[in-house]
């Protein structure tokens, strides 16, 4: 039963890639017949259809792919991965981060790094700071300003800060994270931080005493 049920899920993941590789190349034939009838720029389109055919936008994809195959509907997962894929490979071709995937071995010290941010706070989940000694510090592939996009393919762009700590908390062995180095953000996040804490500190002192 078990062996059925695994050639099912290969087969099935062999059809969802070869859904999105026709879909990749109906956008390719789009931007050709756009560039054509000259109704957008010839430039920006060669632009994309370059970046659609590159290695590079395929790895991104790979990525994406990676976070988003926890659903099992793949028509509502290939066109995420794959629009996501296109603005990533856009904003790296302009210099800005791209999304990466860190391996880390997780032991009885935990991963090595503290997490800030979260949806409660309107913000992303950044990692904020790489504990000296600790695992993500001695294997040198997790960085200060990463925002945290998934933990073991499940997506945590949107979740509460609690809820991100309780997965890593919970992960075991092997700890899989897609990240992007975004340290211009997580700053401005933290000098956030700082205004509002030092306007909770210039309020009477009697809203802070016990009742």
């Amino acid at each position: 039963m078990a062996e059925t049920h695994g050639a099912a899920s290969n087969a099935s993941s062999v059809e969802r890639n070869c859904r999105l590789e026709r879909d990749i190349q109906r956008i390719l034939e789009l931007t050709a017949h756009l560039e054509k009838s000259g109704e957008i720029s010839s430039a920006r389109l060669a632009d994309l259809r370059n970046i659609l055919q590159s290695p590079f936008f395929h790895a991104v994809k790979e990525v994406y792919e990676h976070v988003y195959t926890v659903d099992d509907s793949f028509d509502q997962i290939s066109p995420a991965a794959a629009a996501k894929a296109t603005v990533a490979a856009f904003a790296a071709a302009e210099g800005h981060s791209h999304p990466r995937i860190v391996d880390l071995a997780k032991t009885d010290q935990g991963l090595g790094f503290n997490v800030m941010g979260g949806r409660e706070q309107n913000s992303p989940i950044y990692i904020s700071r790489i504990i000296p000694g600790g695992v993500a510090d001695r294997e040198a592939s997790l960085k200060r300003g990463d925002q945290l996009l998934a933990v073991n393919g499940v997506n945590v762009e949107r979740e509460s800060h609690e809820k991100a700590v309780e997965l890593l908390k919970s992960a075991q062995g092997r700890v899989k994270l897609v990240v992007r180095y975004t340290p211009k953000l997580l700053d401005e996040m933290e000098k956030r931080f700082e205004r509002q804490r030092s306007r909770i500190h210039q309020q009477s002192p009697e809203a802070f005493m016990k009742p």
